[in-house]
This record gives C-alpha cells, sequence and structure tokens, in this order.
C-alpha cells in the first residue's frame, strides 16, 4: 500500500481535494480529512498494484488545484510587490485582465504552466509521504513563479498600452470639439489597410505635404494611415465617409473613436465600385 498525505488548512482547498478524490475513477484509493497539531490532513492510500498511476493521479490533481487556487494570490502578490504604483482601481483591472487570460482552457501557457507544476509534483510525491501544500507552492516552483511574474508584466504592458491609448483618443477628440470643422466632406477610402483620401470634388488628397504638419503621429515610422489621420485632423471635416474595400479594422475603429458622429461609413457607392474594381475586390 502506497499512501500520502496533503496538509493545509485552507478549507476550499480540502473541499477541492476531497470532492475530486471522490468522484475519481481510480480504483483502489481510499482517503480521509484528520486535524492534526498544525494543519487539516488529507490522507489518500492506495492498495492497487500499479503505484505510477497513484502518483500521475496525485501529480494531476496538486496541479489543477494550484492553478486555481494559487495563482489569483500570486498574481495580487506580484501586483502589489512590483506595481504598488498604480492605484488600488488600475491594479485591480490589471488583476482582472490576468484572470480572464489564465481562465482561457485554450491559452497554450495554461498549458505550459501546469507542466511546469506537474512536472515537480511528480518526483516530490515519489519521494517523500507528505507535503504541505503552502510550502511546497512557495518554494518548490520557483520556476513557474517566473512565468507567473511573466504573465503579469505582460498584462501590466497591455493595460499601460491600453491607457495610453485610451488618452490619446482623448486628447485628440478634445482637439476636435474645440475647433470649426475647415472642411465640408472628406472621403476616406480604405482598402487592404491602406488610405487614400478625396476631397468634395473626389480628388486624390496628397498626403506627402501632410508629414510638414505631422504634429500628432508618431516620429519613428509613417504609414498611409498614419499621414490619412494627421489630413483628417489638419482638415477637419464636418462629415467623414469612410468607403470599405474590405472590412473594418482597427484603423477605422480609432477614427469612429476620435471623430464620432462625423464619420460615415459607406460599402456600396460609385466610389466603393470603381476603388473594388481597381483593385480586384469582389463584393
Amino acid at each position: 500500500m502506497k499512501s500520502f498525505c496533503i496538509k493545509t488548512n485552507n478549507q476550499e482547498i480540502i473541499q477541492y481535494l476531497l470532492k475530486n478524490l471522490e468522484t475519481s475513477s481510480l480504483e483502489n484509493i481510499y482517503f480521509i480529512n484528520r486535524k492534526f497539531k498544525h494543519y487539516e490532513n488529507v490522507i489518500i492510500h492506495y492498495k492497487g498494484n500499479t503505484q505510477n498511476k497513484f502518483f500521475v493521479f496525485l501529480a494531476d490533481l496538486l496541479a489543477d488545484c494550484i492553478l486555481f487556487y494559487y495563482e489569483p494570490i500570486f498574481i495580487q502578490k506580484l501586483l502589489h510587490f512590483h506595481y504598488f504604483y498604480f492605484d488600488d482601481f488600475e491594479r485591480k483591472l490589471i488583476e482582472q485582465n490576468c484572470y480572464q487570460q489564465i481562465l482561457l482552457e485554450e491559452d497554450p501557457n495554461l498549458k505550459y504552466r501546469r507542466e511546469e507544476i506537474w512536472a515537480h509534483a511528480l518526483p516530490y510525491i515519489q519521494e517523500c509521504k507528505s507535503m504541505v501544500l503552502d510550502g511546497f507552492v512557495t518554494f518548490r516552483l520557483e520556476t513557474y513563479q517566473h512565468t507567473l511574474e511573466e504573465l503579469v508584466d505582460t498584462a501590466v504592458n497591455e493595460y499601460v498600452i491600453e491607457k495610453e491609448y485610451t488618452e490619446f483618443i482623448h486628447l485628440l477628440k478634445i482637439y476636435i470639439d474645440s475647433k470649426e470643422p475647415i472642411s465640408s466632406l472628406v472621403h476616406l477610402v480604405y482598402t487592404n489597410g491602406e488610405s487614400i483620401l478625396l476631397n468634395e470634388e473626389k480628388n486624390i488628397i496628397s498626403l506627402d505635404d501632410s508629414i510638414f504638419h505631422a504634429k500628432y503621429l508618431s516620429d519613428i515610422s509613417f504609414s498611409s494611415n498614419d499621414y490619412a489621420l494627421n489630413a483628417l485632423l489638419t482638415l477637419l471635416p464636418k462629415k467623414i465617409e469612410i468607403h470599405l474595400i474590405g472590412y473594418e479594422d482597427e484603423f477605422i475603429h480609432t477614427l469612429k473613436q476620435i471623430f464620432g458622429n462625423r464619420i460615415f461609413l459607406c460599402t456600396d457607392c460609385n466610389i466603393c465600385r470603381t476603388y473594388r474594381v481597381l483593385n480586384n475586390v469582389h463584393p
């Protein structure tokens, strides 16, 4: 007979372990829950002949348990220790983003983190007769914790980028609302991720010269969309007709956020049909 004892005072974890042991398909296992001096103990006995199956079962059980109960605790600690300069509300938003990521079953990082825990749990179970769960998680899962730190760092970076993007949009909206429209109408033809601007007479507006007045663009690189945005902020049209030769993407979404009710989407007019033919795009 092979026995193993898991020690913890977390009642939720105890109930989780007992429930999974009760519903296990592994035969010849018996378990009890006993309170000793310092810990509640979940003691599992295996009377079967294939000990390796028992070890793998326990490693699976512990890996899933740690992922579910300890990852939120680690995330909170990492945010408070490394990112104390965010206020409580910001840390809560980042924390929620982390939870959304760690609960995605299709996330390949989830499988990797589980494998890291499992790889440490299996030899421990084979060599030892008991485990203080808090101690094992704290002192035996260093590489797993580093992986979780990277996940939190990624969530923080995404939050900072999103925050800067939101502030950028907000500033541009304030600028637009504070100015009177300079032109009545500008057409924006959008195809293959590239922008073409047309004036009211449907003549192409040159974007090359707008670089000399580019107060709102990155100083690293320029695309036709960068030029188009800068030109629109310079011309401040009362109405912007966007002719979609394809699908709406992040750039169009950004324009809608910046210019609001000045934006009108079009997918089937003379301009749309002309550029669809020119770009060999089928409706």
